[in-house]
């Protein structure tokens, strides 16, 4: 008899208001080579098809999250520019889906309102973890749209 293979969902959603227009934002935030500049974990994007950033992207990134050195591919499965992004890893240690959402915030709409969602399901001994990871993930994620903001309003 196999053994019941273990699988925890990870579904982290965050969110900020940066004083800058939507498509300015969601141009920087959407464009991979920006990356290293606003996630705190990862420390370099590679694209492995040509920019610019389209559904079909894809671009291999390296990470340090909880002590441990991730690589992993995303690839764009759905792009509308300034409003919303979507991508899955390709190659990983789990499977992975993360979303930006852009939208005008605010009366003069000045000001973007921006999310960014992480779901997974690490499974095997991954998913013993996932509750530390996704409070580590949670942590990270305010932190990365902090620099974001903070780079975009700077």
């Amino acid at each position: 008899m196999k053994a019941a293979q273990v699988r925890a969902k990870i579904d982290v959603l965050t969110e900020t208001v940066i004083a800058a227009p939507c498509e300015r934002v969601a141009a920087y935030a959407a464009d991979p080579a920006h990356a290293p500049q606003w996630y705190a974990n990862i420390t370099s994007a590679d694209w492995r098809t040509p920019p610019p950033v389209g559904v079909g992207s894809r671009v291999a990134f390296v990470a340090r999250f909880l002590g441990r050195t991730l690589a992993y591919t995303y690839e764009v499965t759905a792009y509308e520019p300034g409003r919303r992004m979507v991508m899955r890893t390709q190659e990983g240690p789990f499977p992975m889906e993360t979303t930006y959402t852009w939208e005008p915030y605010g009366d003069a709409a000045d000001h973007t309102r921006m999310t960014l969602r992480n779901r997974g399901e690490p499974s095997g001994i991954a998913s013993l973890g996932a509750t530390v990871m996704a409070a580590a993930m949670r942590r990270a994620q305010q932190k990365d749209l902090a620099a974001l903001k903070a780079l975009l309003e700077g």
